[in-house]
């Protein structure tokens, strides 16, 4: 049976295999498409990364975010799914190709596929 900490840090480490699977799908969608903005949708936000993410961020002039794992600074943006309506003409205007990834769990799936567990 697990330690109190051991199932605290499960969660955590759920979390970091999601990102890093996401991370993965998202590298394989820009390598399809080098010269679009990715747009990924990641529940109720469309999310961007890297480069894509800075140009987003100084187009509609929203935060850009930067996350540290593992020595690699990995820079994001994002708004709500709800205000792609808005900000998809913008980004439009600014002379930005976009590509829309709807439904990324079925990339990531391709990428890493889940791991069923043997009882």
């Amino acid at each position: 049976q697990a330690t109190p900490q051991e199932q605290s840090a499960a969660p955590e480490a759920e979390q970091a295999a999601e990102q890093s699977a996401l991370a993965k799908a998202f590298e394989q969608m820009k390598a399809k498409h080098p010269d679009a903005v990715l747009l990924f949708r990641v529940g109720d936000e469309y999310r961007t990364f890297g480069e894509d993410a800075k140009a987003v961020s100084d187009v509609l002039g929203i935060i850009l975010t930067r996350r540290n794992a593992k020595d690699i600074t990995a820079q994001m943006a994002g708004f709500p799914h709800h205000a792609l309506d808005t900000y998809l003409p913008k980004l439009v205007r600014a002379g930005k190709r976009v590509a829309i990834c709807d439904e990324p769990t079925k990339v990531v799936e391709k990428v890493e596929p889940a791991k069923k567990e043997s009882k």
